[in-house]
């Protein structure tokens, strides 16, 4: 058997090894029976068949264990299966247990299979979490707009974890609330002068009622001036006024020029029918000296009562115009 040969034959030895301790976990059962948990070394073996890796549930146990917890190991399996996070569960389990909080084996699966970090859920248990909400603007009664910001302080609420509401809907009620409080506000003096009315006043509205957290203080942290908002509406309405008062004005001056545009095509028209008629009296006064109804005395003497027609009329006017400039 030459080099080849040896080589080969080592090579299957340490693949073959390499096979018998991944299928025989011997050292998670070793690590295992040594801190005090009792698994079987078929179990082990079964595990790998599930598709379940066997050193996350020995680990889980070992710590379980440990922190004087009994959990199930068909029962870390079925949540593995599930999809879930079995070192966050474990540890959310030990930090609950240390800190006297209650939360079953159930309740802390079904908060992580429903997307939640119950690991997190729990420190936030122990250590509460300030929130900062954004700027909110609102008005006062008299009209100026007064910006707040304040300060969140929430804490976990376990039991609710799973169907409750999360830090969205936290802020966008207290911004209700703070904008009701100083919306209801005489003043902004009076704002400005009592913040801790709005903290009073939105924490008695129970905004925590059904989300994920429990309300513990709502803190004014900044309060500014922002516009005069109702003096802002009282210039617009005026601007308003003006141009409906324009639009009135310039309405009635189109009405007022359309009626002389009218009065003035009327008063062309009987000029017309009179330049018309006035046409007629030659052909009239022609017909009558051809049939003898006029004659020529006739015709003089019409003539000379229209010349002294026509001259006590510019007698009338002159006298009406010196009278005019007396």
């Amino acid at each position: 058997m030459g080099t080849i040969g040896y080589v080969v034959i080592i090579g299957g030895a340490i693949i073959f090894l390499w096979l018998f301790l991944y299928l025989i976990p011997l050292g998670l059962w070793f690590q295992a029976l040594v801190s005090g948990v009792r698994i079987s070394l078929l179990q082990l073996i079964f595990m790998r068949w599930r598709k379940v890796p066997p050193a996350i549930i020995v680990r889980a146990m070992i710590e379980a264990t440990k922190a004087g917890l009994s959990l199930g190991r068909d029962d870390l399996e079925a949540h593995y299966l599930a999809g879930g996070h079995i070192e966050k569960v474990v540890h959310a389990l030990v930090s609950a247990s240390k800190a006297n909080i209650d939360l079953p084996f159930k309740m802390a699966t079904a908060i992580d299979l429903a997307g939640r970090d119950v690991f997190e859920a729990v420190q936030m248990s122990v250590n509460p979490k300030v929130i900062n909400t954004p700027p909110v603007a609102a008005v006062a009664l008299d009209g100026i707009q007064v910006i707040a910001k304040a300060r969140v302080t929430v804490r976990a609420n376990i039991k609710q974890l799973v169907g409750g509401a999360g830090e969205e809907t936290v802020l966008a009620r207290v911004g209700e609330g703070i904008v009701s409080s100083i919306g209801s506000s005489k003043t902004h003096k009076v704002v400005l002068e009592n913040p801790d009315n709005i903290s009073r006043v939105v924490l008695s509205k129970g905004l925590d009622a059904g989300t994920a957290f429990e309300i513990l203080s709502i803190d004014i942290a900044d309060i500014d001036i922002g516009k005069n908002i109702g003096a802002g509406l009282q210039t617009d309405q005026a601007d308003a006024d003006l141009k409906v008062a324009q639009a009135k004005a310039e309405e009635r001056r189109a009405m007022a020029v359309a009626n002389e545009q009218e009065m003035k095509a009327l008063s062309q028209e009987k000029r017309a029918r009179v330049i018309e008629a006035e046409a007629e009296i030659p052909k009239a006064m022609a017909d009558a000296f051809r049939s003898g109804n006029l004659g020529i005395m006739d015709y003089y003497k019409m003539k000379n009562i229209q010349s002294d027609t026509s001259m006590r009329d510019s007698i009338s006017g002159d006298d009406n115009k010196k009278k005019d400039n007396k």
